[in-house]
Formats: C-alpha cells, structure tokens, sequence
C-alpha cells in the first residue's frame, strides 16, 4: 500500500515525502473519515518527528490537488476521505461517524450541474441524521 501511497502523489503532482506518504497510505487504508487529529494520533507512534500541523498542511495540500476530498458535514470537525470517486457522505447524529453513501449514477453531477456555472470544481452531497446502529439502541 506505500507503493500505491506514493504513485498516488505523483499523479496528483506531490513530491513524496515521509510524512506524505504515510498520511496517504492511511487515508487509502482506513475509510472512517479521519480527522486531523485522529491522522496524528494514529501516525505519531510511528513518525517521531510529525506534528498536527505537518498533518494539517499535508492533508489541505493534498485536497488542494485533488487527490483526496475534504468532508465539511460535521460543524465540529473537518473529515478527510482518500476514496475520490464519485460518493455522497452520511452523518450520523448520535455517534458522529460518517459513511459513505454510493451514488449508483456517476453523471448525478453532470445532470444536475446548476444552469449558471461553467465550470463546477467541486461539489458535496451529505445527510444527516440517525444511523441503523444507533437506532436500534
């Protein structure tokens, strides 16, 4: 996966690094929708030298080149999700976890592009709400 980690820096036109690659790697391994923090709590242990802020700047680097999407769905906390293709996200209330939401039709956006833009360079589709764990509780 540190292979695909790095490849995925070069496409995206980001010279790897230690602390790149291994951000990218966790964000290709772990589909929860990590936070800032949670990227360094769980990176820290093994990279010495990381801060939050090399995490902070590192992840806006690389949404800033498209290589993976920033989540504004939780007021609290800013998500980050190395799975770029075509998804909407789901925000669960109670336990504040977030879940990817399939879109079986990858045009949606096409279609639905609003009338008055040229251009669209990113676009966010969420809910909100309960999910069936919590409500079950």
């Amino acid at each position: 996966m540190q292979q695909a980690a790095r490849e995925r820096l070069v496409k995206f036109g980001i010279r790897p690094s230690v602390q790149r690659i291994a951000i990218m790697k966790y964000l290709l391994t772990h589909r929860t929708h990590p936070t800032v923090d949670e990227i360094y709590t769980a990176l820290a242990p093994e990279i010495p030298t990381l801060s939050k802020t090399t995490v902070y700047n590192t992840l806006h680097l690389l949404y800033e080149h498209g290589a993976i999407l920033l989540i504004s769905i939780d007021p609290a906390n800013t998500h980050f999700d190395g799975y770029t293709h075509p998804h909407a996200h789901f925000l669960c209330t109670k336990c504040t976890k977030v879940y990817d939401v399939e879109i079986d039709d990858t045009a949606f956006v096409d279609r639905n592009k609003p009338s008055m833009a040229a251009e669209i360079t990113d676009s966010e589709l969420y809910y909100v709400g309960v999910c069936r764990e919590c409500g079950k509780q």
